[in-house]
């Protein structure tokens, strides 16, 4: 699973309040993946019907690589503000390909843009959330 995402949890949650609250973004990581949690629930539960040994393995998430950059800059028009960025895109990051769970389950019903725009209109009402960061611009593996 690659970053499945809620109004309240996600990748998308930390960068709409980092943009909301004047933080910078760091940009090293430069690409990711996103699912809608319930998309990822409904996919998981049709995962059963696969189990095997030896296992069966599939990978979890949408099948659009999100630019951090892009992703922060469309936000922060929809949040009224402006985003910083500190760093630069790196050549790699830590992506997944689903396209083998979108042929056996279909593709995620909630794409990427609809995601992006219910948190950032969440974050902007002042929605509650979990206050538990995805630390997805760790590359070190400390979190």
């Amino acid at each position: 699973m690659f970053y499945a995402v809620e109004l309240r949890y996600g990748v998308l949650v930390d960068l709409a309040h980092r943009i909301f609250t004047g933080e910078s973004i760091d940009l090293a990581m430069g690409c990711f993946n996103i699912i809608w949690q319930g998309d990822n629930n409904a996919m998981t539960l049709l995962a059963f019907d696969h189990v095997a040994s030896p296992p069966f393995v599939i990978n979890l998430t949408g099948p659009e690589i999100l630019s951090i950059r892009e992703v922060a800059i469309t936000m922060a028009r929809r949040l009224g503000k402006t985003p910083r960025f500190h760093g630069a895109e790196l050549e790699t990051a830590c992506l997944g390909n689903a396209a083998p769970a979108h042929r056996l389950f279909g593709p995620p019903t909630v794409s990427a843009e609809r995601l992006i725009e219910w948190v950032a209109d969440w974050v902007k009402r002042g929605g509650e959330t979990l206050g538990k960061p995805t630390h997805f611009e760790v590359r070190d593996g400390r979190f």
